[in-house]
């Protein structure tokens, strides 16, 4: 028997436009669940479901390609970071097995003249498919401005300056990518498409997945299956805001496991927003998180050092000494 957690539920609209009250409530929500759980998940984000829908349509297509037409949009040399990743390049943090999928990421697109513009490669475009570019970049923008209302309210839970966050995402190293796990058509060595793993960044946007499979590991040691509310997006915290905040946010291992046997013909394709920050943003721990009963576990370390750190773990940065 399968075992399910219904994860937390929350409106965004109650912090953006809500009562002084309802603001509040959301603020302990989130800050609960993600202390709690890791997860959470939010409604009523800034990118509409039409726009998620095509986007679904448009990487159905592309993944679709033959794979000398995709291939001519992986870089091997952007360690994954935009373009094209083909199938079985990655792997979780300390398993040599790869996980059975293959996807697409776009990045930031600097605009202002900002700096740090040089840290980071231009996108990909896609030829056949021109709409999937300008879906993309619609999504992008309107992932980032969703996350950037959560981290300030994460701030004001970590009774921090509500806009604490704010400049250090401000052009961030954030990543869009779109997924695809083919079906299955033989006994996999593995039951697992994306093996047991926790995220990098400070939070995750995923949107709803097309099939079922996303567990999570609870405190007891036993995986469960994710619930969410439909045309709601699942949150969760990455491994950056769990060492900012010395543990007292928690980066959930979670996974995506196999369907059964009589699905295995069923693709599954999902969204994740990785919310990056800046390269210079320190990750040192919040001495509002640091006392007698939770000591310093982490190493001072800025953001694009620990990326590139994690980055050589999961086999995208191999190259790069």
């Amino acid at each position: 028997m399968k075992r399910q957690i219904v994860i937390p539920a929350i409106n965004l609209q109650d912090f953006i436009s809500g009562s002084v009250e309802a603001k509040m409530e959301f603020v302990n929500k989130i800050g609960t669940a993600f202390s709690e759980y890791g997860f959470a998940s939010v409604s009523n984000i800034l990118v509409s479901q039409k726009d998620i829908e095509a986007y679904y349509d448009a990487i159905k297509l592309f993944f679709a390609l033959p794979e000398e037409e995709k291939l001519k949009y992986e870089k091997k040399e952007w360690a994954g970071q935009r373009g094209y990743t083909s199938f079985g390049r990655e792997h979780a943090k300390g398993s040599l097995a790869p996980d059975l999928k293959e996807f697409w990421q776009m990045g930031q697109t600097v605009v202002d003249g900002d700096h740090i513009k040089k840290e980071y490669i231009d996108n990909v475009l896609i030829d056949e498919y021109p709409e999937f570019n300008e879906l993309g970049a619609t999504l992008y923008k309107g992932f980032e401005d969703s996350g950037r209302i959560l981290l300030r309210s994460i701030a004001l839970y970590l009774e921090l300056e509500e806009y604490f966050f704010d400049a250090p995402i401000r052009n961030g190293n954030s990543i869009l990518r779109a997924i695809h796990y083919p079906p299955i058509s033989s006994e996999p060595k593995s039951a697992i498409r994306a093996e047991a793993h926790e995220d990098i960044n400070l939070i995750t946007l995923l949107v709803g997945a097309s099939a079922e499979g996303l567990q999570l590991l609870g405190k007891d040691g036993e995986w469960y299956e994710v619930i969410a509310p439909e045309n709601s997006i699942v949150i969760n915290v990455g491994d950056m805001l769990q060492r900012l905040t010395n543990n007292k946010l928690r980066s959930t291992t979670h996974r995506v496991v196999n369907p059964p046997k009589e699905k295995w013909h069923t693709p599954r394709y999902s969204i994740p927003f990785f919310l990056h920050p800046r390269s210079e943003m320190r990750l040192d721990c919040l001495p509002s998180c640091i006392d007698s009963n939770h000591p310093i576990q982490y190493e001072p370390i800025a953001a694009g050092d620990y990326l590139n750190e994690r980055l050589r773990e999961i086999g995208l940065l191999e190259h790069i000494k």
